[in-house]
């Protein structure tokens, strides 16, 4: 059924002609075929129900398509909001930010989660230290320049440290992040997340009273090796300045443990103090607290106005609204609200006062607040009861994970009740309800106990899928913020929508088709090809004969001019065939092979062409590559080819005379004047003689 196949291609008198041209196999004494005949209406109505049947059974929704997918293991992605890190440009002084507070790219809205304090640090250097000398590095902190910088030396070795050296420092068990950008190899296979990294272990260390302490840190970088974060917290000890360094500035260091690198790391820039911010639009937030007597909120949906609390009283219970008490005492569900200087908003809850407070539960208090087009669309209606009742949201790209809705119902005394609804939450008696993320729909699957309940939004949020997914060095710009400017120094990732049937169908389709287990030779080639984290650039699979081995060659894609195969990548990718091969099948991991193929002839030149015998060489030399062309293992040379790739040449006048010769032969045979490598080698020019004539044109 993934694969449509048409099952109501038929119609009504084929089958009817088929079904009676068949009557004589069953049956000797049926001969009358007329529509009189009673048989004939029987048959007549059993061929129009299996068109019925056809034409039912064809249908295949994408409901059932996504059925289907999921038995073998392929749900359907949820949409994502892309998230991005954002650095300060002229921050002076300590910046507050809200909750939701929104940073804009033209019509893209980014937001923080929660309240954040920025403070006015800032990377004054980079130092290295390696093997006791140092060396320092004072580009890698301007954005402008990307010039790339083997911090740890052409070698890297154990021992060796990059120092950060800081104005200031966020107080013991802070947060700080920091985004590395990498000059990437472009063969590097990405790394697999929550994998060890192979080529290098790295300790972070802060400068305090006891001299360099450990930190817990999250690399997203590899080591250096790809751009990425780096998210570090804060040792239990406060930093200090660091005597060590000219000027004693605060320092935090990468020691290298291990360095096992097949490239040394460069980096072109690094940013410091970051923070978090996700690409969505805020409509409705629900904020919830456990806090029952005082609760302190800063958020930038506050300032509308629209603001709705509620609470809960008895364990296992509904909440209830509680509204703002009045000047007149008296008792009820009220709360005491009071401003702060800095924004926020405090509301209290006193019992003895009112005579009714959220008890100590879990969640007891959620305020809700919404801005001015929510508050005015927030009632969505009531549940009917029918089956598969759908209700339009006021938007469409919504957040799953932001979005709720409110059932307002009443109790035996007539008192409203409200519960807080997410989306695909089963249970008996339970508001079941789907969200078409995509469209701005409700679909509800079980009214349970709240049927004739009225509907409001809860939470809401939209997104631009992958329009979040930002290029890096964009400039932002803070909602109600003047005097600071904001700019992410990595790409925005991760943001989608959710995925249709059709990309469901098509990623099941592309992972029946990645090899899990090494039979053919290309099953071979392509796990080891795509094997994480390596720089892969060549690959060969064979079968020696001799020895009843598997023989795989690898090229690694490292930049240096003739690679060899190391015995970490040998033992890795071994490894790693090893899962993934059949049981009897015996594995050899060989490096690559190079021999030269020296070139010797006499090529007639145009009179009057410039640097012919330079333009020559190079063209044979290319012609002759298979160690940076796309050629594979093993791939001939055909002499044809490169008479005519020389021929071609705009200052040849013709080849008189040409001939290849390997340097090895028992690695590489000449076949009528073909170049045969044997299976792991590759070719290359060697010695090129040729002779030049000036022709007569």
């Amino acid at each position: 059924m993934l694969n449509d196949r048409n099952l109501d291609d038929k119609t009504y008198d084929e089958l009817m002609a088929e079904a009676t041209i068949e009557i004589p196999m069953y049956s000797k004494e049926w001969t009358n075929f007329l529509p009189s005949d009673p048989g004939v209406t029987i048959l007549e109505n059993l061929t129009a129900f299996e068109i019925l049947q056809q034409n039912h059974i064809n249908q295949v929704t994408p409901k059932v398509r996504l059925g289907l997918l999921k038995l073998v293991g392929f749900e359907t992605k949820k949409g994502r909001c892309a998230r991005a890190l954002l650095g300060t440009d002229n921050l002076k002084e300590e910046l507050a930010l809200k909750t939701n507070q929104k940073f804009l790219l033209g019509n893209v809205c980014f937001e923080t989660n929660r309240p954040l304090c920025l403070m006015p640090g800032r990377i004054t250097r980079i130092l290295s230290l390696r093997q006791g000398k140092w060396q320092s590095f004072p580009h890698l902190t301007d954005r402008d320049v990307k010039v790339p910088v083997p911090v740890f030396g052409p070698n890297p070795a154990s021992g060796d440290s990059l120092w950060f050296c800081a104005d200031r420092l966020p107080e013991a068990n802070g947060e700080m992040i920091f985004y590395f950008r990498a000059q990437e190899n472009p063969n590097r296979n990405p790394f697999e997340e929550k994998k060890n990294n192979p080529f290098a272990d790295i300790r972070w260390e802060c400068y305090t009273k006891e001299g360099f302490v450990p930190m817990h840190a999250k690399d997203d970088t590899a080591g250096f090796l790809i751009s990425g974060e780096v998210r570090l917290r804060l040792p239990q000890r406060a930093a200090v300045p660091c005597p060590l360094v000219e000027g004693s500035p605060y320092v935090i260091r990468a020691l290298l443990q291990r360095a096992e690198y097949d490239t040394a790391p460069r980096l072109l820039n690094v940013s410091g103090f970051l923070f978090e911010v996700w690409q969505k639009d805020s409509q409705a937030v629900c904020h919830t607290f456990n806090r029952i007597t005082r609760i302190t909120l800063k958020s930038s949906l506050l300032q509308y106005g629209y603001i709705t609390v509620f609470c809960k009283e008895e364990k296992g219970a509904s909440y209830r609204k509680y509204t703002r008490g009045s000047r007149i005492p008296g008792k009820g569900r009220y709360y005491d609200l009071a401003g702060e200087a800095d924004g926020s908003l405090t509301w209290s809850f006193d019992r003895e006062k009112y005579g009714f407070a959220p008890q100590k539960l879990k969640n007891p208090v959620k305020i809700v607040a919404y801005n001015e087009e929510i508050m005015r669309r927030y009632d969505l209606g009531r549940v009917l009861g029918m089956d598969d009742q759908v209700i339009d949201l006021p938007m469409d790209h919504i957040v799953p994970e932001s979005f709720c809705i409110i059932a307002e119902r009443l109790d035996e005394q007539g008192v409203e009740l409200y519960d807080f609804v997410r989306p695909s939450r089963y249970g008996e008696d339970d508001l079941t309800y789907d969200l078409d993320e995509e469209e701005g729909k409700l679909i509800i699957r079980d009214g349970g106990k709240f049927i004739g309940a009225r509907l409001l939004i809860g939470a809401l949020s939209t997104t631009r899928g992958e329009e979040g997914n930002i290029r890096e060095e964009n400039v932002l710009f803070g909602d109600g913020i003047e005097t600071v400017s904001f700019y992410n120094p990595g790409r925005g990732t991760g943001g989608r929508f959710r995925e249709t049937p059709d990309q469901v169908k098509r990623r099941f389709l592309t992972d029946m088709e990645r090899p899990c287990t090494a039979v053919t030779a290309a099953d071979y080639e392509r796990l080891v090809k795509d094997l994480p984290g390596l720089c892969i650039h060549k690959v060969k699979a064979f079968m020696d004969e001799s020895r009843n081995t598997v023989r795989v060659a690898v090229k690694p894609g490292t930049g240096d001019a003739f690679p060899q195969l190391s015995d970490q990548y040998r033992k890795i990718i071994s490894d790693y065939l090893d899962l993934r091969r059949l049981l009897t099948t015996r594995i050899e991991i060989t490096g690559p092979v190079y021999v030269k193929v020296d070139v010797q002839g006499t090529v007639y030149v145009k009179r009057h062409s410039m640097d012919s015998l330079r333009q020559i060489e190079q063209t044979l030399r290319e012609a002759l590559d298979c160690v940076e062309s796309d050629r594979n293992f093993g791939e001939p040379i055909r002499f044809d080819q490169v008479f005519h790739r020389l021929e071609e040449q705009s200052c040849v006048e013709f080849v008189y005379e040409l001939s290849l010769k390997p340097r090895n032969p028992g690695l590489a045979r000449v076949v009528d004047s073909d170049v045969f490598p044997a299976e792991g080698v590759l070719c290359y020019a060697g010695d090129i003689q040729i002779e030049t004539v000036v022709g007569r044109s």
